[in-house]
């Protein structure tokens, strides 16, 4: 499979009508047809299904749409920084990350880079750590910024300085808002919001302990920390996650009693090869972490 074609694909797709789609690519309409019949023999399925105004995917084609604009992101990348060997500290750097306060350090170790180095510049994908670290695998991410519970056994890392502690998000005047910090009792008979992320929901349970049975989930939700605050004001239930600084007008956050609180790691592929540009960034970020924060590198 040719990345060409990959590329035809994803046009047609984002289109949903081969003439657009033909003319965009400067190729025939019976061009751009034959490639994509060639593409679902060789796949042996059908990629889309046609009608006489619309081109839509199948099941089938939504999958390679998402492997296809990997696949080209990946090939896009690596030109790129084969391309610009010779200009060493210049090119574009990756960062996967979920929501917690280490981006903070995170942002001022990029805004210093750029300062050194003006011709980089990063890319940020917010995720899920398991998201992150698929995508670092898949080569499409070069640093993920990973937050606990976390394996970070096959990675090298540096230790974010900051640690986030859990909360639990409610309405103002939820009777709730009255304590100082929330025990797993006091959840009993709550709705709540619940991360989705499974190693974090693990570790929620086991904060609920023997009142998890007590509890109704409301909703089990990823990264957003503004959508949370949405269902939380509109009654939906109250949102258990990590602290953040700003809440909406009606909103307030206690602290989780026993207090839990999560670190986070800049992480990178080990044992792998790394162009002139990351393994400056990389040293860059260590001395600065180290120097302003005291941040430690692992394996």
């Amino acid at each position: 499979m040719e990345l060409r074609v990959l590329k035809y694909f994803l046009v047609v797709a984002r289109e949903e009508n081969i003439t657009k789609a033909a003319k965009m690519l400067h190729i025939t309409q019976p061009t751009l047809s034959r490639q994509l019949m060639q593409m679902e023999e060789e796949f042996g399925v059908s990629l889309f299904k046609r009608s006489k105004h619309s081109i839509i995917l199948t099941e089938e084609g939504m999958i390679l749409r998402r492997r296809a604009q990997e696949l080209v992101d990946l090939a896009e990348k690596t030109a790129k920084e084969v391309s610009r060997q010779d200009e060493v500290i210049s090119g574009e750097i990756a960062i996967g990350c979920g929501e917690t306060k280490n981006l903070e350090p995170m942002a001022k170790v990029m805004a210093a880079f750029q300062q050194a180095y003006g011709e980089v510049q990063f890319t940020l994908y917010t995720g899920i750590a398991d998201d992150v670290k698929e995508r670092i695998e898949q080569g499409t991410l070069d640093f993920g910024l990973l937050i606990e519970p976390v394996d970070v056994s096959k990675y090298s890392y540096l230790r974010m300085p900051l640690k986030d502690r859990w909360t639990v998000l409610m309405r103002q005047d939820h009777p709730m808002a009255a304590k100082e910090a929330v025990e797993p009792q006091d959840l009993a008979g709550q709705r709540l919001i619940m991360p989705a992320r499974l190693s974090v929901k693990n570790q929620v349970e086991a904060w609920l302990g023997r009142w998890q049975s007590d509890v109704r989930l409301a909703v089990y939700m990823n990264l957003s920390a503004y959508n949370k605050m949405v269902l939380t004001d509109n009654g939906v239930g109250l949102a258990l996650g990590l602290d953040f600084d700003t809440v909406l007008p009606g909103l307030c956050m206690r602290p989780m009693k026993p207090f839990i609180e999560n670190g986070s790691y800049m992480v990178w592929k080990k044992n792998q090869f790394l162009s002139p540009l990351l393994e400056r960034f990389i040293e860059f970020s260590e001395a600065y972490l180290q120097e302003h924060y005291g941040a430690q590198r692992g394996e």
